[in-house]
């Protein structure tokens, strides 16, 4: 059974990684039928990733978003260079989801039901979402990859770790996407609830599950920082079509390379 639900208050920050600090917007229930938006007024502050309001501007769009040009410590980043250390491995329990598929305006954003966690070392992160970038937003050597998975994590001080995985281009379909790509919603601010489908995903980590580490931010508005990145090194592979079937909805959704300044980037190896 589908439950199809349009927001009826306006996105407070935009959504991509900022989603885990908006989780209080309301939303209301349809009948079944596709429902159209109330309209909204023009938010001038509103940010986007081209034009006026693109990311080279996000910085001077209000006194919230200041850390978008001042931060020091800023994501993405281009790794190019990194510190091997023998680091604790990322301990991935993921459990089953409904399918909880949102398109916010910025991204496509799944939704996933509580009671899935990474633990590394002594610090424990529950699973909130994840969404996607085209191209990814890190860089590898100067590479971008067609696509990124933000797996969004929050521990019980409310501090964010987000798990990058990377999507390169493949021969064939993934499974799982051709389930998320069926059930897109095309509208903005359409969530689609479907409480007889479920899926774990963990189906789509890689095997070796080696990462690089940093601390960095937000890669959306306000660009909060003291976000812990884990960017897994070993890409998922999907098709050509499903990199296009997202990029009907989002052609380029995907911050500027930022400054490394003094920060490390770590290796597990």
């Amino acid at each position: 059974m589908m439950r199809k639900t349009l927001s009826l208050s306006a996105l407070c920050c935009g959504i991509l990684i900022a989603a885990p600090i908006c989780l209080a917007n309301s939303t209301a229930h349809s009948s079944g039928k596709t429902s159209k938006h109330a309209a909204v007024a023009h938010d001038p502050s509103h940010w986007s990733y081209e034009g006026s309001t693109s990311a080279e501007n996000w910085g001077n769009m209000k006194p919230e978003f200041a850390l978008c040009k001042s931060g020091t410590q800023q994501s993405p980043i281009n790794i190019t260079e990194a510190y091997s250390q023998a680091l604790e491995r990322i301990q991935f329990s993921y459990q089953p989801s409904k399918l909880n598929i949102q398109n916010n305006g910025h991204t496509i954003q799944l939704n996933y039901d509580p009671g899935s966690f990474i633990t590394v070392g002594t610090d424990k992160y529950q699973l909130l979402q994840f969404h996607f970038h085209t191209p990814s937003e890190e860089a590898i050597g100067g590479k971008r990859y067609p696509m990124v998975a933000h797996l969004v994590h929050k521990n019980e001080a409310g501090q964010l770790a987000v798990v990058a995985l990377l999507i390169n281009q493949g021969k064939d379909d993934n499974p799982l996407f051709n389930q998320f790509w069926a059930k897109l919603p095309t509208e903005h601010k359409e969530t689609r609830i479907f409480d007889d489908i479920q899926y774990n995903v963990a189906s789509l980590l890689p095997g070796n599950q080696s990462y690089w580490t940093f601390m960095g931010s937000l890669t959306t508005p306000p660009c909060s920082e003291g976000v812990r990145w884990f960017v897994l090194k070993n890409p998922l592979n999907i098709s050509a079509k499903q990199i296009a079937r997202f990029k009907r909805e989002f052609a380029m959704n995907a911050r500027p390379l930022q400054s490394l300044f003094d920060r490390a980037v770590l290796d597990s190896n």
